[in-house]
């Protein structure tokens, strides 16, 4: 199956009021560069990036300089050796100059990246988180690029780890019929007002979630607090509740809004400053204790990962695989995680359709805990195969691929 040309998108969806918005992106425009890969044969991998509106056609022109050496390849030859292929797309040296390895560049790499394992789940017959089971632990290590990450995590350790989790597999294969958790994220929106966030919750709960998410960072902090209250009131002692800042607090105003947190006994904090400040993360995470840091949806590559997990800067890593450069640095990370022991609980700008299928691998094959995935059913409409819920579960997608296309 051979790619025979490329084929790119901007899209873009607006948003109901309300929907979607939190401390820093109040009037967000939710959006996708789009890669499409183009075969001999009726099919064709598509992969995403997600933005958010005004930019995406910048990534979307990256898109272009980036996947041109793809053209004629085919997609077994392509993907048996793609952490090397990975790496000199991430290394294309004018490219590299505009990164390295964050920003519009590396989001289009994403939109490449998720491309090129569609497609090969989809040559292959099979959901992306079955592709990636069937995989030796050689030939997933083959499609992921460790450099910068030798001395935590080289090719012969990652091998192991992986070798390390086969004998206990199916223990863990359950998850499967279960379906994997899932927490709704869309109750506590920055621009719902209280009685919606209230109701919200109340929904949620009905709906079978005993997770979910509240946006906080207002210029009032009190109205944070109000607000946490009234969810926890109205879930229960029961109930998991996490906040979420995205990064609008400095450190002094983080360790001081986060201690009054601690009164609805929040499960994580969620971004509480900026996203590129390692020992500010490390501050909160030391003075929150036990109250822990969540973090990742911003960080834009494998090596500030590193550095936040060799810091104890996060108890839970949020990788977005529409977010860094795609399902191989995701895997990266994860592996990355799954050593330094820290749980995986990922950012899910792509709606959970490509993340559904990678928590089942994380779970399954690296012997990541089973928490939950962030549930958005904002675009859902879109999406030819939308993930499905419920009783708050994830069911465990069947259809080929990464579940990434959009409908036209």
């Amino acid at each position: 199956m051979h790619i025979t040309s490329i084929g790119i998108k901007d899209k873009r969806f607006d948003l109901a009021d309300g929907v979607g918005s939190d401390a820093t992106h109040t009037n967000p425009q939710y959006a996708y560069a789009v890669c499409s890969l183009h075969t001999d044969t009726p099919v064709t991998g598509v992969g995403l990036a997600f933005t958010l509106g005004a930019g995406t056609d910048l990534v979307c022109k990256a898109v272009e300089y980036l996947s041109v050496a793809l053209k004629g390849r085919e997609i077994e030859e392509l993907m048996a050796d793609f952490g090397n292929e990975y790496r000199r797309m991430a290394d294309s040296p004018s490219l590299r100059w505009l990164g390295p390895h964050k920003g519009v560049i590396h989001l289009a790499l994403a939109a490449i990246v998720n491309a090129c394992y569609d497609l090969w789940a989809k040559s292959r017959g099979v959901p992306l988180w079955q592709l990636l089971l069937d995989l030796t632990p050689v030939q997933l290590v083959n499609t992921l690029d460790l450099s910068y990450l030798e001395e935590v995590l080289n090719r012969d350790q990652a091998i192991s780890l992986l070798t390390e989790h086969l004998p206990t597999r199916d223990a863990r294969r359950s998850v499967l019929s279960s379906g994997y958790k899932g927490y709704d994220t869309s109750v506590g929106w920055f621009n719902y007002p209280d009685e919606e966030i209230v109701a919200n919750t109340q929904k949620a709960m009905d709906n079978g979630f005993n997770a979910m998410k509240l946006k906080v960072g207002s210029d009032d902090p009190e109205r944070d607090i109000r607000r946490a209250a009234l969810i926890r009131k109205t879930a229960g002692d029961g109930a998991t509740i996490m906040v979420d800042a995205n990064q609008k607090w400095n450190l002094p105003e983080a360790l001081r809004i986060c201690e009054r947190l601690g009164n609805i006994n929040p499960f994580w904090i969620e971004e509480p400053t900026h996203p590129d400040d390692v020992t500010g993360h490390q501050a909160i995470a030391r003075a929150i204790a036990p109250f822990k840091v969540a973090t990742g949806e911003h960080i834009p590559n494998k090596v500030i990962f590193k550095n936040f997990l060799q810091a104890g800067a996060m108890d839970f890593c949020q990788v977005d695989a529409v977010r860094v450069g795609g399902v191989s640095e995701f895997l990266t990370i994860s592996l990355l995680s799954r050593k330094m022991g820290i749980p995986v609980v990922p950012h899910v700008g792509d709606m959970g359709q490509i993340h559904q299928h990678l928590v089942l691998f994380n779970h399954i094959g690296m012997g990541h805990e089973h928490l939950f995935l962030e549930h958005i059913p904002h675009l859902r409409p879109y999406f030819v195969n939308p993930a499905e819920i419920s009783d708050g579960y994830y069911h465990t997608p069947q259809t080929p691929g990464s579940s990434s296309d959009l409908k036209d």
